[in-house]
């Protein structure tokens, strides 16, 4: 039967079937085809001619190390074309743009690990697996470079001090082609020590020996070497000289040597110093050389309870009184109510310690306090009127200590001081003084000023005899 022959409404069904056979042959063609052939693209670049894309994926093929590997991240990122993936990444086509898209995927295989780990595989967080023995191997290795950094900088190090400073072997050997000796402290106090009491030394070399000795002496190791080699009682027998400089450097070695050393106090007290020191303030000497005497006598007094009851016994304040009535000596009149001071408050001080049973003091120098009746001297001795009459000095520095003294003195001269007019006139006179004077420091902008201080301290005095 040809098909001239068949009625159009038999034609109908092949049709049909003849256009279903095409399309499927058409999808099977598709799914053959490259996928990257199909992606949406720009007009410009599906313009590119066919052998020019050709030849550049040639190129790529031939030549890999000319790509640039894409450093993906969490985020999506467009990739350019020419740029290599790194393995792992996660690929995706942007259908709005056209691009392809990149980005880690460490949530998916931690995921993926994760469901193996419940499968009871082994959770591989680091695809650069390594054995114990790689471990140990890489661990000797970086011991073994940081022995050699640090023995490079060692001997670094060496070079460079090398190069700055010279062995004292080498020192002392130069030093001897120059007849240069490189002295300690110790053996340079022992030739001072020579030096002052060599009989064929000048006075003014003996002077310069007992000048550079009190450099030494004012550390208190170098004060006890002073001491262990015999040197402290050479100085000592020198306030038995006649020449008046020598005293008064020998008490200036004195005075550094003792203070706050307990030690050398002991052996000065020992020496007979104490005696020599009260001596020479009795007697007629220049003023500079009492001024040395007097901070020795300080400096061996202050903290050292049985040197103060010696002192006492020998009539100190006996002496210190004969010494603040001398004519023109106010500067020695301050160091000494300065010193008296320092005396009542010490032994205030001890006393309540006492009384509060502390652990700080022991018992035997709390026993040398009590043996010390300081206060009971102070008043026999007319001290009480003494201090009171110190505040007619000019200075405010001086006028502040014999106030302080006072202060000190007062449970102990309180009748004194409220039958003393002339001390009335005086503190209402220094109260006006001041007065005018912290007035003047307010309107400076200093609140708290040396001037008010003494108001203060002029205040409480003057409510206290009321």
């Amino acid at each position: 039967m040809t098909p001239q022959s068949l009625s159009p409404s038999r034609m109908a069904p092949f049709g049909m079937l003849l256009g279903l056979l095409m399309a499927f042959c058409f999808t099977s063609c598709l799914n053959y085809q490259n996928p990257n052939e199909f992606a949406l693209t720009n007009l410009e670049k599906s313009s590119t001619k066919e052998p020019d894309k050709k030849e550049t994926k040639v190129e790529e093929e031939m030549d890999p190390e000319v790509l640039e590997v894409f450093q993906p991240t969490h985020e999506w990122q467009a990739l350019r074309p020419g740029q290599a993936v790194p393995a792992g990444s996660h690929v995706r086509l942007n259908l709005q743009t056209g691009a392809r898209e990149v980005k880690l995927q460490y949530e998916d295989k931690f995921r993926n690990n994760l469901k193996g780990l419940k499968k009871g595989k082994r959770l591989d967080i680091n695809t650069n697996t390594y054995t114990s023995q790689d471990l140990k191997s890489a661990l000797a290795k970086f011991k073994e470079g940081a022995q050699r950094e640090s023995s490079k900088e060692d001997e670094a190090r060496q070079v460079e001090v090398k190069r700055l400073f010279r062995p004292i072997e080498e020192l002392k050997k130069e030093f001897d082609e120059l007849n240069v000796v490189i002295e300690t402290d110790m053996q340079i106090m022992v030739r001072l020590i020579n030096k002052f009491n060599s009989s064929s030394s000048s006075l003014e070399e003996k002077i310069a020996a007992l000048f550079d000795l009190e450099y030494y002496v004012h550390q208190m190791d170098n004060a006890q070497d002073l001491l262990s080699f015999g040197g402290l009682q050479v100085v000592i027998n020198g306030l038995n000289s006649t020449e008046p400089l020598v005293k008064e450097y020998a008490a200036f070695v004195l005075g550094a040597a003792f203070s706050s050393n307990p030690k050398v106090q002991v052996e000065a007290i020992e020496g007979g110093a104490l005696q020599k020191l009260l001596v020479i303030l009795a007697t007629e000497q220049p003023l500079t050389a009492k001024k040395k005497v007097l901070f020795a006598l300080c400096s061996l007094l202050r903290h050292f309870p049985y040197a103060q009851q010696q002192f006492l016994k020998l009539g100190g304040l006996q002496v210190l009184k004969g010494l603040v009535q001398e004519k023109s000596t106010e500067v020695l009149a301050v160091r000494v109510v300065t010193l008296l001071y320092d005396l009542v408050t010490e032994k205030q001080m001890f006393a309540e310690e006492e009384a509060e049973l502390t652990q700080d003091v022991s018992a035997e120098k709390l026993q040398q306090y009590r043996q010390v009746h300081l206060l009971p001297g102070l008043r026999e001795q007319g001290w009480c009127e003494i201090t009171a009459h110190l505040l007619a000095l000019p200075e405010h520095d001086a006028r502040e200590k014999v106030l302080q003294t006072l202060g000190a003195l007062l449970a102990t001269c309180w009748d004194h001081y409220r039958k003393d007019p002339q001390l009335s006139k005086m503190l209402a006179s220094l109260q006006a003084e001041y007065q005018a004077l912290a007035t003047l420091e307010l309107q400076e902008g200093e609140d708290e000023g040396y001037f008010r201080e003494l108001l203060g301290s002029i205040d409480s005095l003057l409510r206290k005899l009321r």
